[in-house]
């Protein structure tokens, strides 16, 4: 099946609105797009972050017409704040195909992969973690989770306890208990993330090791190392409550910092955490330490 794409540009006030314009019009999906290359970094937990010049892209149906929708969205929203109105066929394919061709195996540490799916590696001396993209958050791809991987693969795991707090696809917990660990804890505010780690927990024949909670499902527990790969702001507010998961002389793993922002998220955990310097790889870093006995 194909489809008519749509898209305009507009600022960051039109962009929702015209987005449910798009809806009520009949789109089967809208889409965000930076159209001038400004990277977000920081949005809050359940935050669209939309960019000051954002493109919305719209998918329609084939028996559309593309002329009366942009008649319709110019009568509707100020033109001199739509720019570069687009429509072209755009052709079906396997979407997650697609994406695979471009998401390889990953070896972090010369003793863990990240495969995806019919790619996974055998190498003597390593471990293989398989996944896929998905729709919550985490493939190795990205430096912050990068950064994670390698501690794992660069420590000793053999009978730890594990919490992830801010789980995501889970691939940081799958990983520890591949490696080693007893088991593992995730935890994350979004209900996809939890059903993307047990899958991907299955997928990886490990799905009695790793338990799934959202935060007001998680009784208080520490664990040997804790892990928390989520953004600068919610790592400073919840100093406290993630290093009191952390046991006497575990291990500490933060990331989702950019470089920038690395003193301040260092100063909310100095109280609790002896830190070693940050691992830096292009704009971001990890923090990791042990916790004082």
């Amino acid at each position: 099946m194909s489809w008519h794409q749509l898209s305009v540009i507009t600022d960051e006030v039109s962009a929702p609105e015209l987005s449910d314009y798009f809806s009520d019009l009949g789109a089967v999906s809208v889409t965000y797009m930076d159209a001038e290359d400004q990277p977000v970094y920081e949005p809050l937990p359940g935050e669209t972050k939309i960019w000051p010049n954002t493109k919305v892209i719209a998918l329609f149906e084939l028996d559309t017409q593309p002329e009366d929708i942009k008649a319709r969205v110019f009568d509707a929203f100020n033109r001199h704040s739509l720019k570069e109105w687009s429509a072209e066929i755009l052709e079906d394919q396997a979407w997650e195909r697609a994406w695979m061709e471009h998401y390889h195996p990953m070896k972090f540490a010369d003793r863990l992969w990240v495969c995806p799916t019919g790619q996974e590696q055998q190498e003597p001396g390593t471990v293989c973690l398989t996944l896929d993209p998905g729709l919550a958050f985490g493939t190795g791809t990205h430096p912050t989770t990068a950064l994670c991987l390698e501690w794992l693969a660069e420590h000793d795991l053999s009978d730890k306890t594990v919490i992830d707090y801010g789980c995501g696809s889970g691939i940081l917990a799958v990983a520890a208990v591949l490696l080693g660990a007893r088991e593992a804890h995730a935890i994350d505010i979004d209900p996809q993330a939890l059903t993307a780690t047990h899958d991907n927990a299955i997928k990886n024949g490990i799905a009695d090791k790793i338990r799934c909670y959202l935060p007001e499902q998680f009784a208080a527990r520490t664990a040997d190392i804790v892990i928390a790969n989520i953004l600068a702001q919610p790592l400073i507010e919840l100093s406290g409550k993630i290093a009191a998961l952390l046991a006497p002389s575990g291990s500490l793993v933060l990331s989702g910092i950019l470089n920038e922002q690395a003193e301040a998220v260092s100063a909310a955990y100095r109280p609790f955490i002896t830190l070693n310097p940050p691992a830096i790889q292009e704009d971001w870093c990890r923090l990791d330490g042990r916790k004082d006995i």
